[in-house]
């Protein structure tokens, strides 16, 4: 738990679910470090993919195949804005961008910039996707 966080930034438990031999349980993640695991999963989860809440996820997952344009950057941007204003309540978004960069490689990468609304403290951090196989499969995401 960061210092002085009093637990109001959340627990829960680490993504993908990883147990812990000697403690016989799961390991659990806190605060930045759930917000972060908390935008993966948001990221990688198609609207319609969970029963009870049908319209949580991130619509990235549709322009997968489209052509790498910058309409097609200002859209990836969207999708993924509209997701956090509507499902992670945590964080105010500074910024999004996205780099098409490794994209002969199937890599696109999404920057983020954001602040924890209880703290107010500042944190980036980039999210890998991938259009070929496995293009529901990402990278652990990196402090930029």
């Amino acid at each position: 738990m960061e210092k002085g966080d009093p637990g109001f930034l959340g627990r829960g438990w680490a993504f993908p679910p990883d147990f812990d031999p000697a403690e016989g349980g799961a390991r659990m993640v806190e605060a930045v470090e759930d917000i972060e695991q908390s935008l993966r999963i948001l990221f990688e989860t198609r609207p319609g993919e969970r029963v009870m809440h049908p319209t949580y996820g991130c619509r990235i997952h549709d322009l997968v195949f489209e052509p790498m344009t910058a309409a097609t950057a200002r859209a990836v941007e969207t999708a993924i804005s509209r997701a956090i204003l509507f499902f992670e309540a945590r964080i105010r978004l500074r910024e999004v961008r996205v780099s098409f960069e490794n994209w002969a490689e199937g890599r696109m990468s999404v920057f983020l910039d954001y602040e924890v609304e209880r703290t107010n403290t500042r944190h980036n951090v980039v999210f890998p996707f991938y259009a070929q196989e496995g293009t529901l499969v990402t990278g652990t995401p990196v402090a930029a």
